[in-house]
C-alpha cells in the first residue's frame, strides 16, 4: 500500500505506475477498483479556514471527523450531512474529505440544501497521467472546457485523485424540531412528506421508516431561530399532524441514525440506494413485493431516496431490482452485499449506452492508461 504525502509524490507515483492503483480515502465504504491500493490520507490538513467569508479548504485526505469539530468551535458546520458507512458495513477507518466529494455523500438535508457537489468550490487533484490540475479557488492550472468541481464529485477515483478540496460551510441553527408521526403506510406517508415540503416551511429533513420498534415512523424536520422552528412545527403538525414533537439533541440523534442507515446495521441482509422520484417510491416498493422481494425500507429525501434491505442470497433481487427501478427512471447501487452476491451484480446501475459512451471517453480524457480504480464504475479501458 502507498501513503503519499504531498501531492507532489502522488503525481510521482501516479506517472510512474506500470500497473493498475486502487485509490481510496479511508476505506469506510469498501469501494475501490483492482490494483496496488495507494491511499490519500497523507494528503491531510486544513490549509485555509475563513469563518467570516463561510469557506474552508482542507486536504483530501483531511478525516472529517476534524474538520466537523473546527467547525463545530465557530458554530459551523457541513450542511449537506455526509453519512458514515461505518456501522452499516461494519468496517473500521476514517472518513475523509476526500472520499466524501469523491463519492458525492450527502445526507437527509439534500432536499433543502443539495448535495455535496453543489458545496464544492473548487479542487485540486492529479490525474491517470500524472498532472497536477486545479479548478475553482486558488488555480495552478485552469482547465476549460470541463466544470472539474461537478465532474470529479461521484467520479470515485476513476477519474483523477483528488488532493485538495474547497468548500462552502453554513451555520449551525439555533434549533431544530423533528415531528414524528407512527403507523402510516408507505404511500401515505410519502404523500405527506411531498406536501411538506410544498409547503412555505422550510423543511431541511422528510423520511419515512418502516420499522422502528415495531411502527413505521415518519419523521419530518425543520430548523433555524428557536421562534421560527416552533411556529413552522406547530404548522406543520397541524397540517399533518403528529404523535410527538421532539427538538435539540433528541432530534439530532434522529437523523444521525437515518444519515448512517444505522437501522440497518446489525440486520443481515444486502442493502441497496436507489434514487427515484418520490412519487415512485411506494409504487416501485409494491412492484418488487408482488415479484416476492422482501425489503425493509427507509425512505428519505420525501421518498427520492430509498434504502432497501433484502435477503443476500442469489443477486440479492438485484434483476428485478434494477429493471423496476429503470423503468421508474432511477438507478440502484448495491452497499451491502457478501462476495458472492458482488461477483454476480455489478456495484452501480448500468448506465444507458449514450452516457456511458460519454462516460468512457471522459475516462479516456483524464486517465488514458486506466489505471485509476479500472473497472469500479465501468468496463476497464482496453
Amino acid at each position: 500500500m502507498a501513503r503519499p504525502e504531498t501531492e507532489a509524490a502522488l503525481a510521482d507515483l501516479i506517472r510512474g505506475a506500470n500497473a493498475p492503483l486502487a485509490i481510496r480515502g479511508g476505506g469506510t465504504r469498501g469501494l475501490t477498483g483492482a490494483g496496488e491500493v495507494v491511499e490519500t490520507t497523507g494528503l491531510h490538513g486544513i490549509r485555509l479556514y475563513e469563518p467570516g467569508a463561510l469557506t474552508l479548504v482542507a486536504g483530501a485526505g483531511t478525516p472529517l471527523a476534524e474538520i466537523d469539530t473546527i467547525l463545530g468551535e465557530k458554530g459551523q458546520r457541513l450542511a449537506f450531512e455526509p453519512m458514515d458507512h461505518r456501522a452499516l458495513l461494519g468496517i473500521e477507518g476514517e472518513p475523509t474529505i476526500g472520499g466524501v466529494a469523491a463519492a458525492n455523500i450527502s445526507g437527509p438535508r439534500r432536499l433543502q440544501v443539495g448535495a455535496a457537489r453543489d458545496h464544492m468550490l473548487g479542487i485540486r487533484m492529479v490525474t491517470g497521467s500524472g498532472e497536477v490540475v486545479k479548478n475553482g479557488g486558488r488555480v495552478m492550472k485552469n482547465v476549460t472546457g470541463y466544470d472539474l468541481v461537478k465532474l470529479m464529485a461521484g467520479s470515485h477515483g476513476t477519474l483523477g485523485v483528488l488532493t485538495e478540496v474547497s468548500l462552502k460551510v453554513q451555520a449551525i441553527p439555533e434549533a431544530e424540531r423533528t415531528l414524528i408521526l407512527r403507523g402510516q403506510d408507505m404511500g401515505a406517508a410519502i404523500t405527506d412528506l411531498t406536501r411538506a415540503m410544498g409547503t412555505p416551511f422550510d423543511v431541511s429533513g422528510a423520511a419515512w421508516l418502516a420499522d422502528v420498534n415495531g411502527q413505521s415512523e415518519r419523521r419530518i424536520r425543520v430548523e433555524g431561530m428557536a421562534g421560527s422552528t416552533a411556529y413552522r412545527a406547530e404548522k406543520l403538525a397541524d397540517l399533518l399532524g403528529a404523535d410527538t414533537v421532539v427538538e435539540g439533541a433528541e432530534s439530532a440523534a434522529l437523523w444521525r441514525e437515518l444519515r448512517d442507515v444505522t437501522p440497518f446495521a446489525d440486520k443481515a441482509g444486502a442493502v441497496w440506494k436507489v434514487s427515484t422520484r418520490p412519487t415512485s417510491a411506494a409504487p416501485l416498493v409494491d412492484a418488487l413485493t408482488a415479484q416476492g422481494i422482501t425489503a425493509d425500507v427507509i425512505a428519505d429525501w420525501s421518498g427520492g431516496l430509498l434504502w432497501l434491505r433484502v435477503p443476500d442470497t442469489g443477486d440479492a433481487g438485484g434483476s428485478a431490482i434494477r429493471a423496476e427501478v429503470t423503468r421508474h427512471a432511477g438507478h440502484a447501487t448495491l452497499i451491502r452485499a457478501n462476495d458472492a452476491t458482488r461477483a454476480k451484480i455489478a456495484t452501480f446501475h448500468p448506465q444507458p449506452a449514450p452516457l456511458e459512451k460519454i462516460a468512457a471517453g471522459l475516462r479516456q480524457k483524464f486517465d488514458p492508461r486506466g489505471i485509476l480504480n479500472p473497472g469500479l464504475m465501468g468496463p476497464a479501458l482496453s
